[in-house]
Order: C-alpha cells, then structure tokens, then sequence
C-alpha cells in the first residue's frame, strides 16, 4: 500500500546561477565520498522530486504509474511525499535558498529512505538537499535524457533511469509514413533553449541530410498557426516542445501542440505519448508510465535493501509507435504504413469489434435454430411420408377387411338372393297356371310378370352392393341419406341379428341433411359396428339382448349415427386401445377393424367414438359434417 502526500512548491524566482551552485555541491559530495552506510533498514518513506507542475500530463502519467507500482508490487506499506518544483516557471535568485528552507521546516523531522528527482533540473536540487538533511538517503533520478546522463559525474549511491530521444527518429517516421516527403518543419521552441528538446539541436545536422529543413521555432502563437496552415503537401511538422512562443506568453507543451496541429494543414509527429491526442499523429514516442514504473520497481527493491550500484544506469526502453488513428484518416495515410508492433489510439471500432461476442452469440442461437428447423422440416417430410404410407395400407387393410364381412357375410348375402329368386320362381309359376286356363286371367299374369321384375331389380341390386364392397376406390362420394343406409345395413345384417336373437330399436331422425361419403365405406363401417355389437351381446343369456341404431344432428350441426348395445360394456383399461391397429378382445379377431374403421370416418371429415352405454353395454358414434348442397331427405 502507498499513501501519498504531495505539495507544489511554487516560489518567487530563480535563476541559472543556482544551477551552478548545486552542480558545485554534487561534485564536492563526489570528492570527499560518500558517508558510511548504516546497517539499518531504510525508512518506508520515498520523497518524489519533480521539477515540472502539477498542471503538465507528462508528470501526472508518470507520477501515477509511479504510485500505482510500488503498491502493487511492494509488500510493506510505503508512503510517498510528492514535490513538484516548477523550476522551468522561476529564474529568481533566491530560488534555491528560499526552497532549502523551505524543506528544512518542512521535513526536519521525516525520515527519507529513497529520494526520487524526475527530470535534470530537479536532480541537483535533489543531491544537494539530499546531502544536507538525508545522507544515507539512495537517489534514483528519471526522465533524464541518455546524453545528459552520459556527461554527468554523479557521487555514490545514486542510479537512474533514461531515455532516448533523437530529432531523426520523427524524421524517419515522418518519411515512412509520406514517402513522397521533401520537408520538415521544424515548431516550437528554439533548439537548445528548452532543457527536454536541449539536444535536437545536435540532430539537425542529420536531419538535414535527408530532408530539407523548415525552421518555424521561437515564433509568436499567431504567426506560426499561419504558417503552419500552408506548409507543402509534400511536408511534415516535427514538433520539438513549445513553452515561451516569440512573444513572451508561456504555455503546457500539450496544450501549445493541440492549438497548432488544429491550425495545421500537414500531420504533426511528437515524442512523448502525451501529445498522442492532443491533435498529433503520433510517433516513436516516450511513455512517461514505462518511465515511473520502472523507477518504482528500483524505488521498492532498494527499501528491501538492494544497493543502488546493483542498478546501471539504463534507458527505460519505454519508446514505442503510438499513432492518433483519427489523425490517419485525416490525412489519408493507410495504416499498412505503420511500423510493426505500432499501438492505435482512438480507433473507432467495427460492428464485429464492438459486438464481436454479440454477433457470435446471436450467430449461434440462430445457427441452433437453422438446424433444429431443418431437422424438424426432415422430420416433418418424413412423417408425411410415413402418413403416406400409412394411410396406403389401411387402404390395403379396408379392402382386405371388406373381403373378409363379405365372407362372413355369404350366408345374408346367399339368403337375400334366394328370396327374390324363390319369389321370381313362384311368380313365373303362377303367370304359367293362369296362362293354361281355358280363359287366362291375363291381368293376373300382368301381377305375376311386375313381381317378377320387381324381384329381379332387388337381386341385382343386392349383388351390386356385394360387387361395390370388393372394389377399390376411394374417389367414389356421392350425397347418402344416412336413414336409408342405416336401413341397407340392418336388412343385410337381418338373418344375424335373427340368429343371436337381438332385437333392433331403430330410432331415426327425419329431414336430416345429406353427408357427401363413399357410400360402400361408408356402409362397411356401419356394418362393422353391428356386427361388433352382434359380438359383444353374444354370450349375454340372462337379459335381452338390444340394438339400438339411432340416427340425429348435434348441436355442432354434424350428423351422427350412433349404435348402442346391451353387452358387457366396455372395460375400462381398454378404452384408449380399442381404436389401435390389431388390438382386440375376439379370441379370433384380427384387430382391425375399428382401426380402420376410424381412419374411413376421418378421411371423411368425421370422427368416430365410443363411450359407455346408458345403462350397460357401449355406444359407437359416428359424426360426419353436413353437406348443405345434398339436401335433405325427406323420408320418415
């Protein structure tokens, strides 16, 4: 953990002769050598010398990372005093008395186990204070550039870390990035007056080689944002730190770089990554957090007790491309250009970076749903098909069903023949008596003739309701008066129905509407459940045995035929099966019969149920829809 304490220390004047005095004290600590080291632990205590002001991002970046370093990677609790200087704003005199003073009153009594100088100006303050109140006291300095910190001759116990700024590495990337550049402007304070930018001015030279040179420093603000506004196309701004323009008025670098790049009409290129988003392009820039963070590491290893010679003097290595992608659209310049490795800042992202996991999440769900889709559309073809077949071999069962009635059915069937045969023999032979009298009655030989032709249309008709049964075709609806058919089944049925003794109560409603049906499937349904009822009261010896067929309209307005018996009923665990296929209760039965019964009625539109009786026995009912157009009936 880091608690902060910071102070900007912002005095009158100042002025270089100061400078000169510290430098003079450093080289003095130097020769008489450094006092004896305590074998003591340091003080959890770090003193962060900064010679800017709080108002420059480039200290509040570094001082950040500075902070948030040593919290995260120490494990002891330090506290950190922050002094910013603001040697750059002062030139009195009495500057660097009136700031010893100043931190005698103020830490006379706090111990200081690391000192921290940011930059080269604030480094002799630092030493120098550092002599007189904190001997022991490690010095680790920062922001220093590599050629200052070269012709330095620091004392003992003091480490740093640099970094690198060189005029022609903007040159360079300028040049990457406008292959076609012929100049580059030179914008902001004069080289070598700026203490950051001092050595630019040894840079020029090599610049100059590779690009011809537009020297626009040290002018006033309104005059360089005009010339700045026409530069060549075939230019570039390399901006070199502005704090005192040609008319006296001072300004934060950041601030000066993003009024000028607004005003220019060519990209700007910058050092440090403060100016990325100030209106620059970017650049190899310095990171002021690369800066702090590896000052902090030194800063917390040296609290544990590692010597500061155990730390070389090194560039922090915190350079790296850093472009404004906002800047690169407005100019035109593809990002193809960039270095590898380069950082973009202020990208506006795609819909796929935006919402990436959105869009894979929404492509999921929808691919999910494209397959279960699909594979229901399979299984609904395939379920049609099976449909298909299905209702096939009922088709194929019905006519194997029909066949084997109308085996059962001979007997009826050889009955109702012979009747009108026998009648259509008697008639003959009583035409042939009538004839052979002396005087023929010839009006009963006219009776005798009309019975026999009466008889002879009912046997034909019955053997065309025997032929119909045996044929397969399902196209074959016409309007059926379901009175009338009820009527066919039980004068087909009669000679079973004498036989078991069961005794029909026929119950017909008139004036019911016509049902549009194949009227041969239609009668083998009815003739089925008859039949099943026959069955059913088969065994019952103790109580009459009853059919009750009964013919009405619903409240729906569908017409019903109902057949009722008085058998046994049906029993409970068997009332969801007896409509499946080769279920049955007939030791002999096949089990199709009501299955295929069902599947006739709705294939007309129908349904056929069952439910028990009134009193005893089951009820089959069988609903068809009306058919308006067939009419009535008009029978009783």
């Amino acid at each position: 953990m880091v608690r902060i304490a910071r102070c900007a220390w912002t005095p009158r004047r100042t002025h270089p002769v100061v400078l000169s005095l510290a430098l003079v004290i450093c080289s003095m600590s130097a020769v008489l050598g450094p006092l004896p080291a305590s074998a003591e632990p340091l003080p959890r205590s770090v003193l962060f010398i900064d010679e800017l002001t709080p108002i420059h991002p480039w200290f509040t970046d570094l001082s950040k990372a500075f902070t948030r370093t040593l919290s995260r990677e120490s494990s002891n609790s330090i506290y950190v005093y922050v002094e910013t200087l603001g040697l750059a704003a002062f030139d009195d005199e009495a500057y660097y008395s009136q700031i010893r003073d100043h931190f005698r009153q103020k830490y006379r009594n706090k111990p200081i186990g690391v000192i921290v100088a940011h930059a080269s100006l604030a480094l002799p303050y630092a030493l120098s204070l550092r002599d007189d109140l904190w001997p022991q006291a490690p010095v680790i300095f920062t922001g220093v550039h590599e050629r200052t910190a070269a012709r330095m001759r620091l004392p003992d116990n003091v480490t740093g870390v640099t970094f690198r700024l060189r005029l022609e590495d903007m040159a360079d990337m300028a040049r990457r990035l406008i292959p076609d550049l012929r100049y580059l402007a030179l914008v902001g304070d004069r080289l070598g007056s700026n203490n950051w930018w001092r050595h630019y001015g040894e840079d020029r030279a090599a610049v100059e080689s590779r690009v011809a040179v537009i020297d626009l420093t040290g002018l006033p603000m309104a005059e360089l944002k005009e010339r700045v506004s026409r530069l060549p196309q075939d230019s570039a701004i390399a901006f070199v730190g502005l704090t005192i323009d040609g008319a006296g008025a001072r300004y934060v670098p950041r601030d000066a770089a993003e009024v000028i790049a607004k005003a220019a009409n060519r990209p700007m290129f910058v050092d440090a990554e403060t100016f990325v988003g100030a209106g620059a392009i970017g650049g190899l820039v310095v990171t002021p957090a690369g800066i702090g963070e590896e000052a902090a590491r030194r800063t917390w290893r040296i609290l544990d007790g590692a010597s500061p010679s155990s730390f070389p003097i090194t560039d922090a290595g915190t350079s790296r491309p850093i472009f404004d992608w906002r800047e690169l659209q407005r100019f035109g310049i593809s990002e193809a250009r960039l270095p590898p490795g380069s950082v973009l800042r202020f990208r506006d992202q795609t819909i796929w970076e935006r919402y990436r996991w959105q869009i894979l999440l929404t492509g999921a769900v929808l691919a999910i749903q494209a397959f279960l889709i699909i594979v229901l559309l399979h299984e609904r073809r395939r379920r049609a098909i099976a449909e298909v077949e299905v209702r096939h071999q009922m088709s194929e069962l019905a006519v194997i069903n029909r066949r084997a009635v109308a085996g059962q059915l001979s007997a009826s069937i050889a009955h109702e023949i012979n009747q009108p045969l026998a009648a259509i023999v008697s008639s003959g032979s009583a035409a042939l008596r009538w004839l052979n009298l002396k005087t023929p009655d010839l009006e009963e030989v006219r009776t005798s003739l009309q019975r026999i032709i009466s008889d002879g249309h009912r046997a034909a008709k019955v053997v065309e309701t025997v032929r119909a049964m045996f044929k397969k075709d399902d196209q074959n609806r016409t309007f059926v008066d379901v009175n009338d058919l009820v009527d066919e089944v039980l004068d087909l049925l009669r000679i079973d129905l004498i036989k078991h003794q069961v005794t029909v109560r026929k119950v017909e409603t008139p004036g019911l509407p016509r049902v549009r049906v194949d009227r041969v499937q239609l009668q083998q349904v009815a003739i089925n459940l008859v039949r099943n009822a026959i069955d059913a009261m088969s065994t019952i010896a103790a109580r009459p045995r009853i059919l009750r067929v009964r013919t009405e309209r619903n409240e729906d307005g569908a017409v019903l035929i109902s057949v009722e018996d008085s058998g046994e009923g049906i029993d409970p665990g068997d009332a969801d099966k007896i409509f499946t296929p080769f279920f049955t209760t007939k030791p002999q039965g096949m089990g199709m019969g009501l299955s295929i019964c069902r599947s006739i009625v709705e294939a007309h539109g129908g349904h056929l149920t069952a439910r028990p009786g009134r009193s005893r026995g089951a009820v089959f009912e069988i609903a068809l829809p009306a058919n308006a157009a067939g009419g009535g009936s008009g029978n009783g």
